[in-house]
């Protein structure tokens, strides 16, 4: 994958101060879709990731507060059970977008 090629990520975090957790909430639902609580996917390059990531730790105390990021391969599989929190309308396509 090249450093501008879109990918797919999922982003999660568990924050105590919730002036941060209101801070990294904002910041992400401006870059991705919120899926869960806590988590995020969010459809980004390597070097865009490389940037939220930048911002998110200056957003968190790195003491005690935990953001993580996985890239989801390019043949996921997945499976939903029980309620969801995205709208039934929402897609999103193989390459990330919404």
């Amino acid at each position: 994958m090249s450093q501008q090629a879109l990918a797919r990520w999922l982003v999660t975090y568990d924050i105590v101060e919730p002036r941060n957790l209101a801070r990294v909430f904002k910041l992400l639902k401006k870059k991705g879709v919120p899926v869960q609580y806590s988590v995020f996917f969010v459809p980004a390059s390597a070097v865009q990731m490389g940037a939220l990531v930048v911002q998110l730790a200056k957003l968190i105390d790195l003491k005690t507060d935990d953001v993580r990021a996985y890239r989801l391969p390019e043949q996921a599989w997945k499976v939903t059970l029980g309620a969801t929190i995205i709208p039934v309308d929402l897609w999103i396509d193989a390459k990330g977008r919404l």
